[in-house]
């Protein structure tokens, strides 16, 4: 076929799409996945390290947008929200691992994925308990795929409940797995809701660092090693400059424009990660998991957040 005689140019050429600026989160992921769809997984390797990169240099870019005591004045609102939600998901998915007959490990890691930050919990926390490959790639499809099914449905759902910026970047922050789909369902939403989410998810993936111990605590392993998100450090020096080191309007504005455009390409990057035949290899249960726990954490936050 022609088309997969010029898929690396047109895998550039979809990548400058993305960077331009008129394509949406949403779009880019379709995208990214119609891409694969029709020219296979060719470029894997490539674009699994350039989602860590893209991701962590936008959150980082987003930093220059924000102020200390805003961020932490948010980061404060949601801390409440945030234990509750990581307590309860996680407990919960232990009983429904149980019932569904699911492997301890594998059901952990869909369920420290769903309640914390998604792949980056998962990737922090299968060396922790010592989890096999097969286990690791499973709970990495669930989460990837519900984060897309979030990326398109949760806008809509915020503007049916006349959610307020400040509540709809709350909610995604806690209802949405991964970093990279909250922060593009944010960003469709609005500037506001972009800024809160991101400033609560990033709280919230610091909680890597005590579910770690408690899951080798848990899993009874002491050779594991407790992977710490230093981006998030960068990030927060990125707000401590814009705050204090009173920086160009157009600097600082130049910074995030271009961060928001990568998160753009990320999302794109994340489509081209998903395919028919890894969602097939997956199996029913996990999903079932998977599923039952991203319902859960979605209403009940959604319930103490618009009451």
């Amino acid at each position: 076929m022609q088309f997969q005689k010029y898929r690396t140019g047109v895998f550039i050429l979809l990548i400058a799409i993305c960077l331009s600026g008129y394509v949406s989160g949403a779009t880019a992921l379709i995208i990214g996945f119609l891409f694969t769809f029709f020219a296979g997984q060719n470029f894997q390797r490539f674009t699994h390290k350039s989602i860590q990169y893209l991701l962590k240099i936008s959150v980082v870019g987003l930093g220059f947008g924000m102020y200390l005591m805003e961020t932490l004045k948010t980061g404060k609102e949601g801390l409440n929200i945030t234990i509750f939600t990581i307590a309860a998901t996680l407990i919960l998915g232990w009983f429904l691992a149980k019932i569904l007959k699911i492997d301890v490990r594998l059901g952990h890691l869909i369920s420290s994925g769903t309640s914390i930050c998604g792949g980056s919990a998962i990737a922090a926390i299968s060396p922790v308990i010592n989890a096999n490959p097969k286990t690791i790639s499973v709970s990495l499809g669930v989460v990837f795929l519900l984060n897309s099914v979030a990326l398109f449905i949760f806008p809509g759902i915020g503007h049916f409940f006349n959610m307020s910026q400040h509540q709809f970047g709350l909610w995604t922050a806690v209802a949405i797995h991964d970093t990279s789909s909250v922060v593009g369902a944010a960003l469709e939403y609005g500037e506001e809701a972009l800024k809160v989410a991101t400033t609560v998810k990033l709280a919230r993936t610091l909680w890597i660092i005590p579910v770690s111990l408690i899951s080798m605590f848990f899993f009874k392993t002491k050779d594991g090693k407790i992977k710490i998100p230093l981006f998030i450090l960068f990030f927060i020096v990125a707000i401590l400059m814009n705050s204090y080191l009173n920086l160009p309007a157009e600097l600082t504005q130049s910074i995030t424009g271009v961060s928001k455009r990568l998160l753009i390409v990320c999302l794109f990057m994340v489509g081209t990660t998903l395919s028919i035949k890894d969602i097939k290899q997956t199996g029913f249960k996990p999903f079932v998991l998977g599923i039952s726990l991203w319902v859960f954490i979605s209403i009940s936050s959604l319930y103490i957040i618009l009451n």
